[in-house]
Parts: structure tokens; C-alpha cells; sequence
């Protein structure tokens, strides 16, 4: 590891204190010199770097900067991965992950980048990911799952995002069955799973679970009556490199919990479809019903205008909206 980041890695871990050039310069084995270029190097590249008289150097809070070094800082120790691959430009986070996956990129692998040239959004959608604004990300995950069991992988990961935002923003966060998340009833957040069966098509090989939040700015024209960010909501811009992570943890966490399913209690509590009427396109067919709530298998009840009641998959109905009088 270079000066720079060694520099960077011990900033990061340093929990937003001061760290004096003279401690930077000994643990590093350089000159105060060297300490002060690889600082002005690291500036350079846009990290936010506040310097102090008889204090020494750290990461401003308000460092937006992508780094591997800073998601890893605010990683658990018993974390089960500590590979962490960030871009400045890509074409789509879980392109790169299903690549990394393919060539044996262990459990808990994180990708991310700070914009997309070719997001990825359900049935063929693109997601808009401009830089600086968004936190774009994919977890390859390699659960021990029955294949029954997979559908609920994007479930839980609804979860896990609806916390992370929630407890770094304090905002009020929704889920809209079955991969969106909300805040004042406009979506900040979208998820993309995406699995790779064993060859004998009898359990999982790994998934990627591609996540993008809108962190901060304000959209334009039509999509701005329906997305929004989180810092446009709460006035509050969560540190992305702190929400990559904390996402990551809590996704591990109700991944485990898939069999039990010991996320739904936080999905249920969040759903916003459930309460309303509803229209849910199912095959070529448009249907117009109740939501009444999530079952145990993650699906989507809706009672019909006749009385009878539908449970509907993740895979069956692809759009699902409230219904406007």
C-alpha cells in the first residue's frame, strides 16, 4: 500500500478525530513532508481533508468521496469479506459483480461506483445514476438457501436499505412491494437481484442484489413527480461510504434470517400497498383489488372485487401501483 493510501486507511479509521502529522508521519514510516503531499494528493482526487494547528489532519464529514478504504472503516470486524471494489465510471454495478462472482468473489463482495452509464432497473428498465448523487451498489451473496427460498432474497434487502436510510437520515421510510423504496411518497431507492443457479439448476450458486439510492439532488420533467432523494426529503445527505456499509451489514443480517423469516416484521411494518386499493399488471392481464398484506412466502395478497383472494408473486405481477380515483 502506497503513502496515499495508507494516509487514507488511517484517517478512516480514525473515526472523524484529529490524527497529528507527527503520529501520521511515525506509523507510516515517512516525512511530515510526505504525510502533507500524499494529503494534498488525496485532496486532489476529492476527498475533503480538514487540517488544524497542533490537531493534526482528518476526513471532513462532509467527504463524499467513494472509497474502499472508508466503506471498509465502518465495516464489523467479523464482516465476512473485506473485498470492497469501487469505480469511478461503470456500466452497471451488477455487471461487474456477476463477473467478480463468476471468477469465485467470495460472500459479501461489494461493488460500487459513483455513477452508471447503464443502470440496471426491473423487466428491462434503466436506472438513472447520475455522479456524485447516488450510492450505486451490488452485494454478491451465497446463501445456503433452498431454491424455494430465493424470491425473498430482494424482500429482505428491501429491508435491510429501508433501515440504513432510516437510521442515518431519520426519515420515515416505505417499502412498495416488492423491491422500491419510498420517502414521502415519492421512490428513492430501487433493487435488481440477479441469481446464478448450480449447474444441476437444484440450488443457488450466488446472487447479486443490485441496490441504488438516490442520496441527494432533484430530478426534472416527469420523473420528478415520482423520485426523490433522500437529502431532498430530510435535508439531511447521508455519508455515502457509511450507508454502502451499513446496508451491506443489515443485508447480511436479514439474509440470514430468510428461513425464519425474520425480516418480515420490518418489511410488513413499512409496506405502503397494503390498505389500498391497488392495480397490479399479471401476465398480459390488469387486475384491480385490495392489498391486504404480505404472506409468509413474501407475496403480495389482494382480495378481488368478487370476494376471492390472490396471492401474487414477485414474479407473476411486474407493476403494482395505488389506484387513483
Amino acid at each position: 500500500m502506497n503513502v496515499k493510501d495508507s494516509l487514507l486507511n488511517t484517517l478512516a479509521s480514525a473515526g472523524g478525530e484529529y490524527v497529528s502529522g507527527a503520529v501520521l508521519a511515525e506509523s507510516l514510516g515517512v516525512s511530515r513532508n510526505a504525510v502533507w503531499k500524499a494529503v494534498k494528493s488525496l485532496e486532489a482526487e476529492g476527498y475533503v481533508i480538514e487540517s488544524a494547528a497542533s490537531k493534526g489532519y482528518r476526513l471532513a464529514d462532509s467527504n463524499n468521496r467513494l472509497s474502499a478504504e472508508l466503506i471498509l472503516s465502518h465495516l464489523p470486524e467479523d464482516y465476512p469479506c473485506r473485498t470492497v471494489k469501487v469505480f469511478s465510471e461503470v456500466g452497471s454495478t451488477n455487471t461487474a459483480a456477476k463477473e467478480l462472482a463468476s471468477a469465485g468473489a467470495p460472500d459479501g463482495t461489494i461493488v460500487t461506483a459513483d455513477s452508471q452509464t447503464a443502470g440496471k432497473g426491473r423487466l428491462g428498465r434503466s436506472f438513472v445514476s447520475p455522479p456524485g448523487s447516488g450510492l450505486y451498489m451490488s452485494v454478491i451473496v451465497r446463501p445456503e438457501l433452498e431454491l424455494s427460498l430465493t424470491s425473498m432474497l430482494t424482500t429482505a434487502a428491501a429491508a435491510a436499505v429501508a433501515e440504513a436510510v432510516e437510521d442515518m437520515s431519520g426519515a420515515d421510510t416505505r417499502i412498495k412491494w416488492v423491491n422500491d423504496i419510498y420517502i414521502g411518497g415519492k421512490k428513492i431507492c430501487g433493487i435488481l437481484t440477479e441469481a446464478s443457479l448450480g449447474l444441476e439448476m437444484k440450488a443457488l450458486d450466488y446472487a447479486v442484489i443490485g441496490i441504488g439510492v438516490n442520496v441527494s439532488g432533484t430530478f426534472s420533467g416527469e420523473l420528478a413527480e415520482r423520485a426523490t432523494s433522500v437529502e431532498a426529503e430530510c435535508g439531511v445527505r447521508p455519508d455515502r461510504n457509511a450507508l454502502c456499509a451499513g446496508i451491506a451489514v443489515r443485508l447480511r443480517k436479514y439474509i440470514g434470517t430468510i428461513e425464519q423469516r425474520g425480516f418480515l416484521p420490518e418489511y410488513r411494518r413499512r409496506e405502503l400497498l397494503t390498505g389500498n386499493m391497488i392495480t397490479a399488471n399479471v401476465g398480459n392481464e390488469s387486475i384491480t383489488g385490495k392489498a391486504l398484506g404480505i404472506d409468509d412466502n413474501a407475496n403480495l395478497i389482494i382480495e378481488l372485487p368478487d370476494g376471492s383472494v390472490k396471492h401474487l408473486g414477485s414474479g407473476e405481477a411486474n407493476l403494482c401501483r395505488i389506484k387513483k380515483d
